[in-house]
């Protein structure tokens, strides 16, 4: 077959799979309004689980399924888009690692609203004027972040999916590297790069920011200073790139929550975190997670933060296999809560693999 017969054929191909995702989305708007008219949310983290996990399955290649999958993200974006113009807060401002992490969720045909701290993306979705927040919640070096896990407490917003986001630093300064004295970052982000910096700018100054793009912005404008941030926000401040992948350990991934104001529809492959505080007596902690064993449920996650209304009382944040609606998670709950002083349900969603 000549090139020229194989670029029609492509020609072919490609008409048929304009009119396919046409018709596809002519059926997702049919969908949309029927949820609508429920009162049910158009996004839905369950339906994009189950169509992620039809792409492994079904997939034969040659396309990789982490390809196809990035794909179907924008055709949803693309129909979510049309059915709804949802609006995405997150911890910005642009090209924070929040907003990639954002992105790679829920593609790029929404509206996303950055937000100056994490208490702000609470409150605009609790006050509606975002339909759903991403916020930072753990890293894979540097442990939990810990205003995420204190916004929980108050707020009736629920977890409705996470996100994975293998993130790597670069660092940007309009000067050569030996001529760094100041650098700038987010405090998550210096503890990530500890010992490239030690090794590389022994005697340079770490500076807090409040964002990582924040970073980048001040670093752009003066002279000897460099920020840690992602390969975007160097473009986004014309800010040149002196080292790339500074992070001290690879496979650097750091989680992030979505949160909205319903619960996640069951799959069957899910999670379910919670937040507890103990009685003050011998042998609480033992009473409060004795259930999870008794259930043979496994327990993914455990943290501790000071309550701040009494010295040495503390919150446990716990996540669980199981959604919510399964009979062992109920359980669980219902025995625990005879042993705590408090315990909330922050969500049961779809668990990423």
């Amino acid at each position: 077959m000549s090139l020229e017969e194989l670029r029609k054929k492509v020609d072919e191909i490609d008409k048929q799979i304009i009119q396919l995702l046409n018709q596809r989305t002519t059926v997702a708007l049919d969908i949309g309004t029927f949820k609508q008219k429920k009162g049910e949310e158009i996004y839905s983290p369950a339906r994009e689980a189950k169509v992620y996990s039809k792409i492994d399955r079904e997939n034969q290649g040659p396309l990789p399924s982490d390809a196809l999958k990035s794909i179907y993200r924008e055709i949803m974006s693309a129909a979510l888009s049309l059915e709804k113009q949802l609006k995405i807060a997150y911890l910005g401002p642009e090209a924070s690692f929040t907003n990639l992490a954002a992105l790679s969720k829920f593609g790029n045909s929404v509206e996303y609203v950055a937000c100056d701290n994490i208490g702000d993306v609470f409150i605009e979705v609790d006050k509606g004027t975002a339909d759903y927040g991403v916020i930072p919640i753990e890293n894979s070096t540097e442990g939990a972040v810990s205003h995420s896990l204190d916004m929980f407490i108050d707020s009736d917003l629920k977890i409705c999916n996470e996100i994975f986001f293998e993130v790597n630093h670069y660092v940007m300064s309009n000067s050569n590297l030996p001529a760094v004295r100041r650098v700038y970052s987010n405090p998550q982000v210096f503890g990530q790069c500890r010992g490239w910096l030690k090794m590389h700018l022994p005697k340079a100054e770490l500076i807090d920011t409040a964002s990582t793009t924040a970073a980048a912005r001040r670093a752009a404008g003066e002279e000897g200073a460099a920020a840690i941030a992602s390969r975007l926000a160097s473009v986004l401040y014309n800010i040149n790139i002196v080292a790339e992948c500074v992070e001290d350990l690879p496979h650097n991934v750091t989680r992030f929550l979505i949160v909205g104001r319903k619960l996640a529809e069951k799959t069957g492959s899910d999670k379910t975190s919670i937040v507890c505080s103990i009685k003050d007596k011998v042998g609480a902690l033992y009473d409060m997670l004795k259930p999870i064993s008794k259930q043979k449920l496994n327990m993914t996650k455990i943290e501790s933060r000071p309550s701040k209304k009494k010295a040495w009382d503390y919150y446990f944040f716990i996540d669980l296999e199981g959604h919510i609606e399964d009979e062992k998670v109920k359980e669980v709950i219902r025995e625990m809560e005879d042993h705590v002083r408090m315990l909330k349900v922050l969500g049961s969603y779809p668990m990423q693999k």
